[in-house]
């Protein structure tokens, strides 16, 4: 029976442990914003695998998304509602939703899941039990204006070391734990420093071997105060640091070194409200297509100014703004003053409008919309000419 049990629990143990880390991101992607370094240890036992989880996702405009999340609870279930909040989360970036925002929504999320698997729901309508929830910090970095908004529900504080070796832990207003319903979250921007680091984690990391919340986030600063130069080296240093024993829970750590993109991969100006900030538009993307020597791209890319600055003028009010950026693909944005979202439709054959977005799509590789503090901003980009070979 002993061995049988033992057997059991092993089986319990790989199924849980293989199920985590398949749900989590197997590498790295390539950013111009950051680099960033990630570090999962589970628990000792199969019953102690809980729904730790990661992940980072690249935004438009070469923004990026940091998060970091704790699912209340142990076992394969905390593992699967792991896997269903990062893909939600997934899906609320891709609508490029702000930190509270999108807190809110992933509170919904969880409060559902809770009234439909509890240990009350009986497939019919209860009150939360309270027994779903998770923590979860999701930050945003616009490595263009070196501007990080976060927010957090619950989670640990980020910290953040300055180019000059300080470590601090970052301000951010705590917010409630996911799952508790109706309750308000609050972004705070931070304005980061070209080569800073920042290091989001769980809370197992503060509390390894049975240390307090106050002793690991002593331990962790003075892990951070001297920051190696290649990220993973600096995880294994803060491991080294911060666990002097056996893991009692799951484990993330995620470092992300800053960039920030140059005035020579950007480019922005501001547009009269009159029809002929059209051709002005076109006029200044050519020419700065040429001074990137990017003259492939002038045609296409000149269709698409002139069709989102055309849509800004008619749909939508002051400021207008038309941003080029140069990274490892060429990005569009036209930004105005209206907050209406934009609707693609196909046109019928005798309408006199309604092709311009779908003109857009069209020629780009990828396009869309997200809201920001004074209206929208649509963007579409489109992959760089490839260089003439030798």
């Amino acid at each position: 029976m002993s061995v049988d049990n033992a057997r059991r629990y092993t089986r319990e143990r790989r199924t849980a442990l293989a199920l985590q880390r398949s749900l989590l991101p197997d590498r790295p992607p390539d950013l111009a914003a950051m680099r960033v370094a990630y570090r999962y240890l589970p628990a000792g036992s199969g019953a102690d695998i809980g729904g730790d989880w990661f992940d980072v996702i690249p935004l438009s405009g070469t923004r990026v998304a940091l998060v970091v999340g704790d699912v209340v609870g142990h076992g394969i279930h905390a593992s699967a509602t792991m896997g269903r909040l990062r893909t939600a989360v997934r899906t609320l970036a891709d609508v490029d939703l702000a930190p509270d925002e999108l807190l809110t929504q992933l509170d919904d999320l969880v409060v559902r899941i809770d009234r439909e698997e509890g240990p009350e729901a009986r497939g019919r309508a209860v009150e939360a039990s309270g027994q779903v929830g998770a923590t979860c910090l999701y930050a945003v970095y616009d490595p263009v204006s070196r501007r990080c908004t976060m927010a957090r529900a619950g989670h640990p504080p980020p910290a953040l070391v300055t180019p000059d070796g300080a470590v601090r832990f970052l301000e951010v207003p705590t917010g409630p734990p996911l799952g508790l319903g109706g309750l308000p979250f609050e972004a705070v921007e931070v304005e980061l420093e070209e080569n800073s680091l920042l290091a989001l984690y769980t809370d197992g990391l503060l509390k390894a071997a049975d240390h307090d919340m106050d002793v690991g986030l002593t331990l962790l600063r003075e892990a951070l105060a001297d920051p190696a130069e290649a990220l993973e080296e600096t995880c294994e240093q803060v491991l080294r640091t911060v666990l002097t024993g056996r893991p009692a829970d799951d484990i993330v750590l995620m470092l992300a070194r800053t960039a920030a993109l140059g005035a020579g991969k950007v480019r922005t100006w501001q547009l009269p409200p009159e029809p002929t900030a059209v051709a002005r538009a076109r006029k200044m993307a050519g020419e700065q297509l040429a001074v990137w020597g990017l003259a492939e791209a002038e045609f296409t890319t000149e269709l698409i100014v002139s069709e989102l600055v055309t849509n800004a003028l008619r749909y939508g009010g002051s400021p207008i703004e038309l941003r080029l950026i140069r990274d490892s693909a060429l990005i569009c944005e036209v930004s105005d003053g209206s907050s209406t979202a934009p609707h693609l439709r196909r046109a019928r054959v005798f309408d006199e409008g309604g092709r311009g977005l779908l003109l857009v799509a069209q020629l780009s590789e990828r396009w869309g919309s997200r809201q920001t503090p004074t209206g929208k901003t649509i963007w579409a980009e489109q992959p760089l000419p490839a260089e003439p070979s030798c």
